[in-house]
């Protein structure tokens, strides 16, 4: 069984928390198997904790490898697979395959999510399991913009999460039941996030993001996004931390740095970093944490190009910084 254990019937949790975790839990031992759609993320994380403690090995994670999902979260999903204690699948596709993918019309996420979902299914079935799960949670329909959801809707995928009303608080809460490392972990979406709809999806554009987005992690910031406008890097951070972007020598740095991985030009938004501001209508468009991430259908929610497993390093060249502020060899050292 899992390496964690829900504190579904103690104190850890709020009793009607514990009694939908439980309802989640006994709706996963209803099945034979289930092969859960795994980005590593909260949601998929949590998901495949009930299913591992429901089902034992007859629950699977599974984390689709694809040009829009980063390495790191490749590395993550397969870390926190082994702290569940969950048999862990990684499938590869292209999403780059499908034109109507690469488009990136306003449907790019039913697309992406239609073509992971079908992987998923295939592999469930190379395994002999009927049943493919995702982590879609209570709050993600009615998160704006969407359509990824519309996908999971028509591939009859089941969604625990939903079903038992557990809304995103709550699966962090539940999260910490299980004593997963996860709990807190920001919302991760797929990198054709940061590319405006009706610009195309490349493996260039995929790629000089991810290379971009390491970047900035490794200089200890953590709500950011990078987001490509045909070359231009417009480069959102959270308010909170929005003070250090504008240290002139943060802009020196970033602007030898995205220059150096491909943009032309480099822009600091200063309306901050926001979800899906490049999506329809400035909503969601997709930035959920397992409903439409990279990796989610999954998963968070991707790597050849912009992650083919290779060592992260070795592919952007940026040397290793820790993300507590001490001074690092980044070219002209930046933090400082």
């Amino acid at each position: 069984m899992s390496q964690h254990t829900l504190a579904a019937d103690g104190s850890e949790l709020a009793p009607e928390t514990a009694a939908k975790a439980a309802a989640a839990r006994d709706a996963l031992a209803e099945r034979d198997g289930v092969l859960v759609a795994f980005s590593g993320g909260v949601d998929s994380s949590v998901v495949a904790a009930l299913a591992r403690d429901a089902l034992g090995d007859d629950a699977v994670a599974c984390t689709a490898r694809s040009e829009t999902l980063p390495a790191a979260e490749l590395d993550d999903a397969k870390r926190v697979a082994g702290e569940i204690g969950i048999a862990h699948e990684t499938v590869t596709f292209s999403e780059l395959d499908d034109p109507n993918f690469v488009a990136n019309d306003g449907d790019r996420c039913y697309h992406c999510r239609t073509m992971r979902l079908g992987r998923m299914y295939e592999t469930a079935k190379e395994l002999d399991i009927d049943t493919v799960c995702d982590g879609t949670n209570a709050d993600d329909p009615g998160e704006g913009h969407r359509p990824g959801l519309r996908a999971v809707e028509e591939l009859d995928v089941f969604s625990p999460l939903l079903d038992a009303a557990i809304t995103k608080d709550e699966v962090r809460e539940i999260a910490e039941a299980y004593d997963l490392s996860v709990a807190d972990k920001p919302s991760m979406a797929c990198l054709s996030s940061r590319i405006p709809t009706g610009l195309e999806v490349t493996e260039e554009r995929l790629t000089r993001v991810e290379k971009a987005e390491r970047v900035l992690r490794e200089w200890g910031f953590e709500g950011f996004r990078v987001r490509d406008h045909d070359g231009l890097a417009r480069v959102e951070i959270a308010p909170d931390e929005l003070e250090r972007a504008l240290d002139p020598a943060f802009a020196d740095a970033v602007h030898e740095h995205l220059t150096d991985v491909g943009f032309e030009y480099v822009t600091l938004d200063m309306a901050g970093y926001r979800t899906g501001s490049v999506s329809p209508g400035g909503g969601d468009g997709g930035e959920g944490d397992d409903g439409e991430d990279a990796a989610s259908d999954e998963g968070t929610e991707s790597d050849e190009g912009a992650g083919s497993g290779e060592d992260a390093e070795s592919r952007d060249g940026t040397d290793d910084a820790g993300g507590d502020g001490t001074v690092v060899d980044l070219g002209r050292q930046y933090p400082r």
